[in-house]
């Protein structure tokens, strides 16, 4: 570092002691808003409902089976290991259940 740079940090710590502090809020403190309406609420909750892209009833009806047939054969594999892991540990010991 040379002497000017030395003399510029020197400078700019002394202003920043001098220089009045501005209020800063903490990040995440609430700000004041202004409440909604419920009449206003309503119908911007509306013309969001409008906006969404709603699945047909074939789209769900083929979603549902998805999801049913998928809990089915996780529930099916986790019962096979339940009892694969229950005799093992069974005859680990020595315990026939």
């Amino acid at each position: 570092m040379n002497r000017q740079y030395k003399r510029l940090m020197k400078k700019q710590e002394e202003q920043k002691k001098n220089a009045p502090r501005p209020v800063v809020k903490p990040p995440g403190a609430p700000t004041k808003k202004q409440r909604t309406k419920p009449r206003a609420f309503v119908r911007e909750v509306g013309e969001e409902l409008r906006k969404v892209a709603w699945p047909t009833r074939p789209e769900v009806v083929a979603y549902s089976l998805v999801v049913l047939v998928s809990v089915i054969i996780i529930g099916a594999m986790i019962y096979v290991m339940d009892r694969v892991f229950e005799s093992a540990v069974g005859a680990l010991f020595g315990v026939h259940l």
